[in-house]
């Protein structure tokens, strides 16, 4: 590796994006020895914290488990100062995290090889080689393999299920408060007196040339303002693709979460249980706070494709996947295809609570790369600009070191490797990135297409009533594409709803629908069977 060459101290620093690569690069600009009479602004479009950032949640994983052995390292280097300051006050919780898989073969997309039983080996690997001990933790261990679902099922038994065929724990790994986590670094870098924080929304950034070399001088506001700086950083997250053309480079893919409440006791004992994570399907549960519980996952995710003004190209359109959260639209619903998955890993995970409504739901935007590795380093093209993006759903663990290691990269004395890993990549001949990494879920899902297939978005109301439906034959009449079926008369509407009894015949069916949250989103032929009965226990929702 070739020695680095410091890079020139800017006089001025411009950081867009307040989450946990701007904010965490805020602060290590702010402590640097180096910067001390650089001026330092953060600019993010919404007042602190922003309710639609991925960093701003109520739990997120902390681990070293990682395939590759950088950041694991790095992930070990975060744990150690999760476990001091930065985890005070209940910001951290070291309750051990249990990764399993399903077993080795294809993934849900036709043809796609499962990543998560190689990425578990791997990542065991390279926790045994951090020097953790391995055994029982009754024993002293710090990780234990577990080779069945026997053995799955006993450290996680607070749960009531489980998940997986084989797996291990880690005791040493754990979760975080996110919110908590962000405010906690907030507060630092306001203590430090170096940061003009403002809020306002960016429209462009501010694209010159200087003696023919192309650079960036600072942002333009929506309001028309300009903000010129030294160097500016771009640290929007899944916003980045409004103001660089990263075609083929990264992409901003939403993730489904959804929430539950639960009883106190429900609280008690369920914040005892490790963190369940499922790297064949991508779904985990982390221990609730505050009596509510999270169940979500780690996916391929849906793109949400818009046409837009190419930013480095005026005149030219491009069209890129852009974040649409419930600060677009308040009242947005995960799509039904991300609830049954989330409702399928709660019915084996914690089956106490399979029928328990979900309260709310989020749709929470990475931004992907290839290889799932970030995007930290100068703009291969444009002087005086600087990216941290690329996130890929893995970096809030990091946030008490990545500040120190963005600005490494940024002064061009980052020694470790790191600089390398995160390097700009060559641009993919595919617009749409869809990473390579391990995920759940299938890839190709487009936002706005799984949710023409039918989302209510409603809170369950209970119901115990024999409805009676005729079959299509019959005429019945059906409109998914209006959410709902027609032509049942004298029905109330329960947009959610479980435990389905199904009695059909070539005529006639009678459905049986006990309270929960379930849906069914097939066409009415193709639930008919030939047989007088059927027993429905489905993974999906029926529209009323």
């Amino acid at each position: 590796m070739s020695h680095p060459t410091p890079a020139p101290i800017p006089t001025s620093i411009l950081i867009l994006g307040s989450g946990v690569f701007g904010l965490s690069t805020a602060q290590a600009l702010a402590t640097h020895p180096s910067l001390t009479r650089t001026s330092l602004t953060l600019l993010d479009r919404h007042a602190f914290p922003a309710p639609d950032a991925a960093s701003i949640d109520s739990s997120r994983i902390v681990r070293s488990d990682y395939a590759d052995a950088a950041y694991a390292r790095l992930g070990a280097r975060a744990l150690a100062a999760w476990r001091g300051r930065w985890g005070d006050s209940g910001r951290y919780r070291e309750s051990g995290l249990v990764i399993v898989v399903d077993g080795e073969g294809q993934g849900e997309a036709e043809g796609e090889v499962q990543r998560g039983p190689e990425y578990m080996r791997k990542s065991l690997e390279n926790v045994r080689r951090l020097g953790l001990k391995e055994g029982r933790r009754a024993e002293g261990g710090d990780i234990e393999v577990l080779r069945c679902r026997e053995e799955i099922e006993r450290v996680v038994e607070g749960l009531g299920g489980a998940s997986g065929r084989i797996g291990y724990v880690n005791w040493r790994s754990g979760w975080a408060d996110a919110e908590m986590g962000m405010r906690y670094l907030r507060k630092e870098v306001e203590a430090t007196g170096r940061v003009d924080f403002r809020t306002a929304e960016v429209g462009r950034l501010l694209f010159a040339k200087t003696d023919g070399a192309d650079k960036v001088e600072g942002a333009e506001l929506r309001n028309g303002e300009k903000i010129y700086a030294d160097l500016t950083i771009l640290a929007t997250g899944a916003w980045t693709g409004k103001f660089l053309d990263l075609r083929g480079i990264a992409s901003a893919t939403g993730q489904v979460l959804a929430y539950l409440d639960i009883t106190q006791e429900e609280q008690d004992r369920l914040s005892k249980t490790p963190v369940l994570l499922n790297e064949s399907t991508g779904m985990f549960v982390i221990p609730p706070t505050h009596r509510v519980l999270k169940v979500a996952r780690h996916g391929y995710g849906y793109t949400n494709p818009v046409s837009m003004p190419n930013p480095e190209r005026p005149g030219d359109t491009m069209r890129v996947s852009v974040p649409r959260t419930g600060v677009d639209r308040p009242n947005q619903w995960i799509p039904l295809e991300g609830e049954r998955a989330c409702r399928v890993a709660l019915a084996e995970m914690i089956p106490s609570l399979a029928s328990r409504p979900f309260t709310h739901t989020r749709i929470c935007w990475y931004t992907d790369t290839p290889k799932g590795d970030w995007i930290i380093d100068h703009h291969p093209r444009y002087a005086g600009l600087f990216v941290a993006t690329g996130g890929s759903g893995h970096a809030y663990k990091f946030l008490p070191v990545i500040g120190d290691k963005i600005v490494e990269c940024v002064l061009g004395v980052e020694t470790e490797g790191y600089r390398e890993l995160w390097r700009w990549p060559e641009r993919q001949a595919e617009d749409d990135v869809w990473t390579n990494d391990w995920r759940g879920g299938v890839k190709g899902m487009v936002l706005d297409e799984e949710m023409g297939k039918g989302n209510a978005g409603y809170r369950a109301r209970p119901t115990n009533q024999n409805l009676g439906f005729s079959s299509p034959s019959q005429g019945c009449s059906f409109a998914l594409a209006s959410e709902c079926l027609t032509s049942c008369s004298g029905l109330t509407p329960y947009p959610h709803l479980a435990g389905i009894t199904l009695s059909s015949s070539s005529t006639c069916a009678t459905i049986t629908l006990n309270d929960g949250v379930w849906r069914f989103r097939k066409l009415w032929r193709d639930m008919l069977e030939p047989d007088s009965s059927r027993k429905y226990h489905v993974d999906v929702a029926l529209l009323l």
